[in-house]
């Protein structure tokens, strides 16, 4: 059993949790190159059309995690961790393969629900570290999360974009395999963080977002605020995976290599941005401001989206170094809200959150897809591939803005204790 008095103990198993949401994350970014191929491929319809599905596809996807989101977070609660993270990790190996062999859009359906039933693992892995790391060290070590998904990105993407050049399908054959070998690391390697005296009775009353979010407002009114913010910031944030390689295929003509490197970029912003510089950062100027650096880094970014003609792909490359910097927010979230919450319901608190942000991947994808296929079908009179990520960055905007309120709460509030770098403000 882990103790997180042992600082040994403990970053060997910060470093076994990286390892595997980055293992996870590859397989995610595998595929991304190549995925509007594949789906141009298996249903003929044109790029716009293809988009809507990417979209569909999305949101069944989220619709599962909305739903067992919270049951896997509170099942980690009661069993443990480690049970939960490898069971995820089977049900992403299985899913990859059927996409993989999929020969209609039905399956890709299919794959896609699995994955979404058995793949709410990354909520447990925030939970893990919340076991093992003190308050004070929270948000920056759930940085590693971020900085986890920003290599998988890199390499991802890139390796990707490489294999789609050898067939369409041969990324999500290498996806699975990655996934399974994830599961066989995990299964020799992966400790248990959750001692027995601190797990709790499964409850199914509980394992829904709603009743679990309720439950947490009990205790404190903060966390409601944070949460709203988190899912306003996630629907915004989810234009990335769902829109970027459709834009840059319709904008500027880009292959699925060209589109991994690009990406690949964008994960190499977010590894230095969440495993390096928040570590510096947070310290020296709190998590207060590095929400709102985060929150206006997205909406600065989307502007260069907006506005760039199909001669100025270079121009995307500036946007992503600048939208490197959003990768403070959500971290820096995440850790106001665990210190907001007992250590009891840490596996609750982001099972509900990933829920939520669930909703979030619910409504984002079918919305920004309708937003790209109404600005690029054939024959609309305003042509506008980048509509989508202007409008990303007004939820970005209104995000900062919900978060501000509910830090000034957090400030205020005599039921928990402010943050660190909190300044008396008037409720």
């Amino acid at each position: 059993m882990i103790k997180t008095d042992s600082p040994p103990a403990a970053r060997s198993s910060l470093v076994f949790v990286f390892l595997v949401v980055l293992i996870d994350m590859l397989g995610f970014g595998i595929i991304m190159p190549v995925l509007p191929e594949l789906i141009t491929e298996i249903t003929g319809d044109s790029l716009s059309a293809a988009a809507v599905d990417a979209g569909w596809l999305a949101f069944a996807y989220a619709a599962m995690q909305f739903v067992f989101g919270p049951v896997v977070g509170n099942l980690s609660d009661r069993f443990g961790r480690r049970p939960v993270l490898l069971g995820a990790l089977g049900g992403y190996a299985i899913a990859y393969i059927l996409m993989g062999f999929a020969g209609s859009l039905l399956w890709l359906f299919v794959a896609r629900i699995v994955a979404g039933i058995m793949g709410a693992s990354f909520s447990t892995a925030y939970a893990y570290i919340a076991d093992i790391s003190p308050p004070e060290r929270r948000s920056q070590n759930f940085g590693l999360i971020g900085a986890a998904f920003g290599l998988g990105f890199i390499f991802g993407p890139a390796l990707g974009g490489l294999l789609g050049e050898y067939g369409t399908r041969l990324p999500f054959f290498a996806a699975g395999g990655l996934a399974a070998t994830n599961l066989i690391f995990g299964f020799f390697m992966l400790r248990e963080s959750l001692p027995a005296e601190k797990r709790r009775p499964f409850e199914i009353r509980r394992a829904n977002a709603l009743v679990a979010l309720q439950g947490l407002s009990g205790q404190n009114r903060v966390v409601i605020w944070y949460a709203a913010a988190l899912t306003v910031w996630m629907i915004g944030h989810v234009v990335y995976p769902i829109i970027f390689a459709f834009y840059a295929i319709e904008n500027f003509g880009w292959s699925a290599l060209m589109i991994g490197l690009a990406l690949a970029c964008v994960g190499i912003g977010a590894a230095l941005v969440q495993g390096l510089l928040i570590r510096l950062l947070i310290p020296k100027i709190g998590e207060r401001n590095a929400v709102i650096i985060g929150a206006l880094a997205m909406a600065v970014s989307s502007v260069a989206y907006l506005v760039a003609r199909p001669d100025q792909g270079w121009l995307i490359f500036v946007a992503i170094l600048i939208g490197a910097f959003q990768g403070l927010f959500q971290p820096s979230i995440n850790g106001l809200m665990s210190k907001a919450v007992s250590d009891e319901t840490q596996g609750e608190l982001q099972g509900a959150v990933a829920s939520l942000q669930s909703v979030a991947s619910v409504i984002g994808p079918p919305m920004f897809t309708a937003v790209f296929a109404a600005f690029t079908v054939a024959g609309t009179m305003h042509y506008l591939p980048g509509a989508p990520f202007g409008l990303a960055g007004l939820i970005a905007l209104v995000a900062l803005a919900i978060f501000l309120r509910g830090y000034a709460l957090h400030c205020t509030s005599g039921e928990v204790q402010p943050p660190p770098d909190a300044h008396p403000v008037t409720d």
